[in-house]
């Protein structure tokens, strides 16, 4: 039984520089991917936070200009809130478009909703508002309150 000759050394070499130049693009790609989640998680949370600051402020009898500031505070840039005092409860719901960075199609939706009981005492002797209120609220510094 014969054996093979030894592998000549000198035909590897640059296989290694070859698979990494053929890998890259596709770790790029799916980088690229993970934070545009990452970014979309984010404004979704940001949404939830102000939806939920926006509820309970309505909730405890705070006018809807204070509640619409609130919210402002809590949400992404250029988000949308949309409160209403109904059936016993304060809701609130916050919408905002998320761009996810060059080279990908149209913005995402994201938005949060919350509903808390109204305050014994507070705007539930108030009669409750007939349509939706909803307003686009100023960019505010991002964060809860």
């Amino acid at each position: 039984m014969r054996s093979r000759p030894p592998a000549d050394p000198r035909r590897d070499r640059g296989q290694a520089t070859a698979e990494i130049a053929a890998a890259l693009p596709a770790l790029a790609v799916v980088l690229a991917l993970c934070l545009a989640a990452i970014q979309a998680v984010a404004a979704h949370l940001a949404c939830v936070d102000a939806a939920r600051a926006g509820a309970r402020a309505l909730a405890r009898g705070d006018d809807q200009a204070a509640v619409l500031g609130t919210v402002a505070a809590a949400a992404p840039p250029g988000a949308a809130a949309a409160v209403t005092r109904s059936g016993g409860y304060a809701r609130v719901e916050v919408t905002a478009r998320v761009r996810l960075g060059p080279g990908f199609p149209a913005p995402v939706e994201v938005g949060g909703r919350a509903a808390t009981p109204l305050e014994e005492g507070g705007p539930s002797a108030a009669p409750p508002d007939d349509g939706r209120a909803a307003a686009r609220p100023e960019a505010g510094p991002e964060g809860p309150p």
